[in-house]
């Protein structure tokens, strides 16, 4: 039997990169997914390629209303939620001389805000023994030139699931966190072009952190979503309020 088979789940940013291979994964496993992104061709594209398992539902997760809307869908479906994957977030770059309050409204809005009602306002859907997955990084724990607000709120996140972890225990909701490296996916790309390269000699920013990562390669998406899927399933059964790395090494060696 799939490991998710009867099960249903949320997964914001579902359109591309993580989310989106986290989704198709979790389709192949028997679930039932609702994603959200903030751009409807995106979020189309991405429901035609997972087929009937899967709706799509446009919002924006730094918007609570928005939130609010995608419950709805989830509760108008007759569904409850098993698994919530709170994988929605942007970056941005700026030194600490730089950081504009637009730069940093942005950041906490999606990344940080959004992740904390996104787990909240599922609360009333969540089954009992539900899993829920934040979605840090490994620069969380490092400190990472020019992307210090976004690398902070990744470790808050990482907080939250300790505190949050206790908080619904009563309930058996499991609450642990992934920990992703550099990862080749469209936001990487992104950051890649607002960044310098690296050390010279490194043709591009995606070079260098290959060569910073002790398996020497960036991760892929599918690799990352098979580590949100041990944590939805209940091959994880006893773990809760933990942090799985998936970073190649860069902050275990």
């Amino acid at each position: 039997m799939a490991l998710l088979t009867g099960k249903t789940a949320v997964i914001t940013g579902g359109t591309t990169g993580i989310g989106l291979a986290t989704a198709k994964l979790f389709v192949d496993e028997g679930a039932y997914v609702f994603i959200t992104g903030r751009r409807k061709p995106e979020l189309d594209a991405a429901v035609a390629q997972l087929g009937g398992q899967a709706t799509g539902v446009q919002g924006d997760v730094s918007k609570p209303d928005d939130v609010d809307a995608l419950y709805r869908a989830v509760a108008d479906s007759g569904r409850r939620i098993d698994v919530v994957f709170a994988n929605a977030a942007i970056i941005n770059v700026a030194r600490i001389g730089d950081i504009t309050e637009e730069q940093l409204d942005e950041l906490l809005g999606v990344d940080l805000k959004g992740a904390v009602f996104t787990v909240q306002k599922a609360l009333p859907l969540l089954n009992d023994g539900a899993s829920v997955i934040l979605n840090s990084s490994n620069v969380g724990s490092r400190g990472a030139d020019g992307i210090g607000v976004y690398a902070a709120i990744k470790a808050a996140l990482r907080s939250f699931a300790r505190t949050w972890a206790s908080e619904l225990r009563d309930r058996k909701i499991r609450v642990n966190v992934v920990s992703p490296g550099a990862t080749d996916t469209p936001g990487i790309e992104t950051l890649a072009s607002l960044i310098d390269p690296g050390p010279s000699g490194v043709a591009t920013f995606k070079d260098y952190q290959s060569t910073v990562t002790p398996l020497g390669r960036l991760a892929y998406p599918e690799e990352v979503a098979k580590a949100v899927l041990f944590l939805a399933s209940d091959l994880s059964s006893f773990t809760t309020g933990a942090e799985i790395p998936v970073d190649g090494g860069i902050n275990q060696i």
